[in-house]
């Protein structure tokens, strides 16, 4: 009868963690360039049972232990926004940004220029070339970004090309080990070492959307919540069954 309340309990406290996780997939549907998580389960055994009259199959109690959630880094879908400072990243790599904690990492390809004439991110976060920050000049219009993140402008009434730098980008062999933080920017975890990606091409004029199946994630979010209600009826059931027990036996016969 423990057994049946302790598995139980389990079940809810993975169930509560997952929908967590799910919950926040399903609050970055419209995220550009988000990556959804994943939950990890494993079976965890347990013996309680000691004594030799136990078959083997009845020694072996199994809870449930969420081991670990991951990062779904498959491709998102792409938008056309005709904006030429939107880019799409087609591969594994990630534009790299500087922030007050350092350099960060992002998928969001909505980028802007700032009152500085920088190429920066929707929030405000220098967006980092190979030779630094990317500066325009208040006479550039026409821009153009490569494939290979190389970006030209025509300068005030020149017909001839002018290079404003080059995107950097980068991917990580251990890409499970980055660390999500706000503002859609991932921080280097213990062991993610970024390498320059040659590999991934951009994209002008698009932007990569989350890649958060919306139906997919309202559904797990059903299940999750109908399981848990389920788990909830059973272990009151255990409850009152070991309520009536306790009762029955203290009732001592006249």
């Amino acid at each position: 009868m423990q057994n049946a309340l302790l598995i139980g309990l389990s079940k809810q406290m993975v169930l509560e963690r997952q929908i967590d996780v799910v919950a926040n997939n399903i609050a970055n549907m419209n995220t550009n360039g988000f990556k959804a998580d994943r939950s990890l389960f494993q079976e965890y055994l347990s013996s309680s049972a000691h004594e030799d009259n136990f078959a083997g199959s009845d020694r072996r109690v199994s809870f449930v232990q969420d081991r670990a959630t991951y990062h779904d880094f498959s491709q998102g879908p792409t938008e056309e926004t005709k904006n030429p400072l939107d880019v799409a990243i087609d591969g594994s790599g990630f534009l790299v940004v500087q922030t007050p904690a350092g350099e960060r990492y992002t998928r969001d390809g909505n980028l802007q220029i700032n009152n500085q004439g920088q190429l920066v991110t929707s929030d405000g976060y220098q967006v980092l070339g190979n030779s630094g920050p990317i500066t325009f000049q208040q006479t550039d219009h026409d821009v153009n970004i490569a494939a290979d993140g190389n970006i030209t402008v025509l300068e005030g009434t020149s017909t001839l090309d002018s290079v404003r730098g080059r995107l950097r980008l980068v991917s990580f062999p251990e890409a499970q080990r980055l660390l999500k933080e706000g503002s859609n920017l991932y921080a280097p975890g213990e062991g993610a070492v970024p390498v320059n990606d040659t590999q991934s091409m951009l994209r002008q004029g698009f932007i990569e959307k989350s890649n958060v199946n919306s139906v997919a994630e309202m559904s797990r979010m059903i299940e999750i919540t109908r399981t848990y209600t389920q788990i909830a009826t059973l272990l009151q059931q255990q409850s009152d069954l070991h309520k009536s027990a306790i009762e029955k036996l203290a009732d001592v016969p006249t």
